[in-house]
């Protein structure tokens, strides 16, 4: 089929490319002309393993192309998938402004029928409202109808989750577009669940809400763990094994980040509010989060007379490896403190680092400063303290032995349970994780 996808960030892009690969006809439409360019040239402007190779594979068997030409994109298209971004307002609603535009300009350019797919997290009812602002705008006499297809791809991990998903969620309000949306994914050989859009539209905010309350929920067992002597390691592998349970996302760390959780909870919060209904296990999910991010920073601060001028080795900037998204990332919580109490930061991460320079450039800033190294040693090298925020390979292959080598006082706060207590203890090193 000819598909026409709106957006090329994580959602879009990675969408575009597994649809080629899938065999469609696939034009990828952003407003950026270099960031179009890149892309036609085979480079992804996104870090997201195995996504070039697709990328510069379909681009050259001429069924992946890339444009800013919107109007020539949306005319003959059999279906047009929008997936650009719905970031974060201050209320925690979800900003509909660039779904809003999309919309307008495809119904101001499409000549033939068509289906509008949006792939893009919405609050529920947003589909309804793009099928009608697309007929308020309509200038052809022609039919489009609007689907709801919400993606559950994981940053790191995008491209294996959209070839290879558990399931396939559409939802529709005819059997029309039902049946299209169950052509375009039939080459997918991906179980289908066909609902009504509303019905799509919350299970994607359920499902993300879940698993942020399932680590909400695990982070609160182990700050108790610390309490009363217990070890959140064990009481999670105790738990694993019940079936009603399962064995996914039981780490206890530093908390959540990313693109997805922080402003899905966030969303589904304020849409219950405006419906008169408080989420009181969701709210409890996002303030537990909040706390969580600085807690090792906090717990070192009653250690640390004062950060002024100390060496502060960082270790992992991403909010989660795989990925070189910031998003809420618990690290930029952390430096942001640590400047402001006059640190001195050495900062590794093995892909994220560009981004967070763009952020924070080296050099003094605040009281403190900042600089990047090419490696977990490097960063280590006289460091009074270390933190770790991102549980990279690259950083949980460091020896414990070489903290206490390479450190001038081996003094290790670990956000995401990375070294063995142990193995720290045995080395010499002074480690505090969580709930261990």
């Amino acid at each position: 089929m000819k598909i026409t996808v709106a957006g090329t960030g994580y959602v879009g892009l990675v969408s575009g490319v597994c649809f080629a690969e899938k065999g469609h006809d696939v034009t990828c439409v952003d407003v950026d002309k270099n960031k179009v360019k890149l892309m036609e040239s085979g480079v992804t402007p996104i870090y997201e393993e195995g996504l070039q190779e697709l990328m510069k594979k379909n681009i050259a068997e001429g069924r992946l192309r890339f444009t800013t030409d919107y109007k020539s994109a949306y005319k003959d298209a059999d279906a047009i998938f929008i997936g650009v971004g719905t970031p974060e307002q201050p209320d925690g609603s979800a900003n509909l402004s660039y779904i809003a535009t999309v919309s307008r300009q495809i119904a101001e350019s499409v000549e033939r029928d068509c289906l509008v797919v949006v792939k893009s997290t919405v609050p529920v009812g947003t589909n309804d409202k793009v099928e009608q602002f697309i007929h308020d705008f309509l200038v052809k006499d022609v039919k489009v109808e609007v689907a709801s297809n919400p993606e559950f791809l994981a940053q790191g991990s995008a491209v294996h989750d959209t070839l290879y998903a558990a399931r396939i969620i559409i939802g529709t309000e005819s059997s029309e577009a039902e049946a299209i949306m169950k052509k375009i994914y039939e080459p997918f050989g991906i179980p289908i669940v066909s609902v009504n859009r509303r019905s799509a539209e919350m299970i994607k905010y359920a499902c993300n809400d879940f698993l942020a309350l399932k680590i909400s929920y695990m982070n609160d067992i182990a700050n108790l763990c610390e309490l009363v002597g217990a070890d959140i390691d064990a009481v999670a592998e105790g738990m694993s094994y019940d079936a009603r349970i399962g064995s996914k996302f039981l780490n206890a760390g530093i908390g959540y980040g990313g693109s997805c959780f922080p402003k899905d909870t966030k969303a589904l919060k304020y849409l219950a509010h405006e419906n008169g209904y408080t989420l009181r296990t969701v709210e409890a999910a996002v303030d537990v989060n909040a706390e969580q991010k600085t807690k090792l920073y906090h717990k070192a601060s009653s250690r640390m007379i004062t950060f002024q001028n100390l060496r502060v080795a960082v270790l992992g900037l991403a909010f989660k490896p795989g990925t070189d998204d910031l998003r809420e990332a618990p690290s930029i919580d952390n430096v942001e403190l640590l400047l402001e109490n006059g640190a001195d930061i050495y900062a590794y991460d093995p892909v994220a680092d560009k981004n967070f320079k763009a952020r924070y450039p080296e050099g003094k800033i605040s009281k403190g400063s900042i600089h990047y190294v090419n490696s977990p040693q490097e960063a280590l090298q006289d460091a009074n303290i270390c933190f770790v925020f991102t549980e990279w390979n690259e950083i949980k292959e460091v020896p414990a032995d070489e903290f206490k080598k390479l450190m001038r006082t081996p003094l290790v706060y670990d956000g995401r349970n990375v070294f063995s207590v142990r193995e720290m203890k045995e080395a010499g090193v002074e480690y505090y994780s969580i709930g261990r």
